[in-house]
């Protein structure tokens, strides 16, 4: 669709159905109906890109600005950004009845200053207690590990400007060249012309594009003053920065978690700073049997964690940088011991439930009634919950497998009435545009409108909406982990118990009280998703040692 086959500024649309309007006003203007979602994304990235400001006050030097940031991202295409261009004039122009002024003569290299969002939607009660706050996230500095994150600030604090020793990477154009070009093409970003990115890949916000971009660049801009030193790269000449992004791309290439690369990365870093910063190409088989020593005896790290290092170095090689260093079987790895569940009590269970309040005691019942690990309860869709079956779908678990879990028939009401609250959250969210949510894979891009479903929200959301560390996408995730484990940790201390319990004694608590009623051994070994039937064993261990175990002889005297 060009510019030229559009009309003028259609009538003002005082009640616009979105997106069910802008798609019928689509149709009605020729766009062909495979395009259709992507013109219905663009629109979405826009709004996303403006969070808590609204959509009737965002004009022609937002659209601009957006446009220049997303042609400058790496694998945009000109037709991805004329696109863009034509999904977003035609909602204002021929949806919303709203006129934009005339394309500038050229893009402005600096962008205006970000918008600060609004206050977030209230939390749900009344199991939450906690007060609603205004709080405005901005793009943080990068970390260590290369991550941007985002900190939160005061709403009555002002956002700081960009610095202003960054610099855009690209440079503006000059007189003679602006000169000679058409004001067509003056009037569109320049791109890069690489393959188009995946529609579900995050655009740079406003004033912290350029942040982003050298956050995620290798290297540092040299001065105008002379060459300066790049702050990653090291007198041993080695590139970290560069390092981590290949270790990073190979990882996700493999289809590890997010998890497991972060504990890679943090590994293969703590493996070069061993070696003092020494590529890691230029080492052998005695230097990975030197950190293994380092940990093992040095630092007494646990067996496990050995192995996760060792793990680690393994990967570096064989994956990252592709070298024989010789044989990894010769490399020792640590034996594990047998290490026997924390199991507690029904009394036990109780007394920590009871101290418990609000969001997190009702997490607690269903991880004691279901048997899910934590993250496999933070992660659960509001489509999993299978309320005419009495069961809940866990997706993608660990050895992302998936399975089922028994919903207790004494939660089920509340649980019906506490994803009401949370639909009523939902629609709060979608009328302010900001009712999207991480999909697993590349549904994003298969199913444009799965991230903006009912269907796809997380049963316990965040209270607030942060910034996703792999797209960049500012949404609402789910519960952070550490909101349950310090509850538990309280309620604990105030029950006075002694033994080491923690989110997880849960889970080994629902299967030893299951076999305990009798239950059969492969139907606990379903529940609790585990490959191996040994593994489902260790409860038996326990079981030996309570009430139907053997009879002490000193009983006997």
């Amino acid at each position: 669709m060009r510019q030229g086959a559009r009309r003028g500024v259609a009538p003002p649309n005082p009640q616009p159905r979105w997106p069910e309007g802008y798609l019928a006003m689509l149709r009605e203007t020729g766009a062909q109906e495979k395009t259709l979602p992507y013109y219905v994304a663009w629109v979405r990235r826009f709004f996303a890109a403006h969070p808590g400001r609204r959509r009737r006050d965002l004009g022609r030097v937002e659209i601009e600005g957006f446009l220049t940031e997303t042609a400058q991202r790496p694998g945009v295409s000109n037709w991805q950004v004329q696109q863009a261009r034509d999904a977003l004039e035609l909602y204002y122009e021929q949806f919303r009845g709203i006129a934009l002024g005339a394309r500038p003569d050229a893009i402005p290299q600096t962008n205006p200053s970000f918008p600060p969002s609004t206050a977030t939607s209230k939390p749900i009660g009344p199991l939450h207690g906690s007060k609603d706050t205004q709080q405005v996230y901005t793009l943080g500095r990068a970390d260590d590990k290369g991550d941007v994150g985002c900190r939160m600030i005061e709403p009555s604090a002002s956002i700081p400007p960009l610095s202003s020793g960054l610099r855009a990477t690209t440079a503006p154009p000059s007189t003679r060249a602006r000169s000679t070009a058409s004001s067509d093409a003056i009037a569109r970003p320049r791109v890069a012309k690489s393959p188009p990115p995946p529609l579900d890949a995050a655009p740079a916000t406003r004033d912290d594009s350029t942040s982003l971009i050298l956050a995620e660049s290798p290297r540092e801009q040299p001065s105008e003053e002379g060459k300066a030193k790049p702050e990653a790269k090291t007198s041993t000449g080695l590139d970290w920065r560069a390092l981590e992004t290949r270790v990073r791309e190979c990882l996700r290439i493999e289809h590890y978690s997010y998890r497991t690369e972060q504990a890679y990365v943090a590994w293969i870093r703590r493996f070069v700073i061993f070696h003092q910063w020494q590529k890691p190409s230029s080492l052998g088989a005695e230097h990975v049997h030197a950190f293994l020593r380092h940990l093992a005896i040095e630092r007494q790290v646990a067996s496990s964690t050995q192995n996760q290092a060792l793990n680690s170095v393994v990967f570096l090689y064989r994956k990252v940088i592709k070298k024989d260093v010789g044989d990894f079987g010769d490399f020792p790895r640590a034996r594990r011991g047998l290490r026997l569940p924390v199991v507690a009590s029904r009394a036990e269970i109780k007394a920590v439930l009871d101290r418990m309040s609000g969001r997190e005691q009702f997490m607690a019942r269903l991880l004691y009634g279901t048997g899910m690990r934590v993250n496999e309860l933070l992660r659960l869709r509001v489509q999993d919950v299978e309320f005419d079956q009495n069961r809940m779908v866990v997706r993608g678990a660990k050895g992302d497998k998936d399975r089922y879990v028994p919903l207790p028939v004494r939660y089920r009401e509340e649980l019906q009435q506490w994803l009401e609250r949370r639909h009523e959250q939902y629609l709060e969210d979608k009328a302010r545009n900001m009712h999207e949510v991480e999909v697993p894979g590349a549904l994003a891009r298969k199913y444009p409108t799965a991230p903006f479903q009912w269907g796809w929200q997380y049963v316990f959301a965040a209270d607030d909406f942060s910034r996703d560390p792999r797209s960049g996408h500012v949404r609402r995730h789910h519960v952070d982990e550490q909101r349950i484990q310090r509850a538990v940790q309280q309620a604990v201390r105030q029950a006075g118990l002694t033994i080491r319990f923690t989110p997880h004694c849960f889970r080994h608590s629902f299967a030893t009280h299951l076999l305990e009623a009798g239950q059969d051994i492969r139907t606990v070994q379903e529940l609790l998703g585990h490959s191996d039937v040994k593994t489902t064993m260790i409860y038996t261990h326990v079981l030996n040692k309570g009430p139907m175990g053997v009879v002490s002889p000193v009983d006997t005297l």
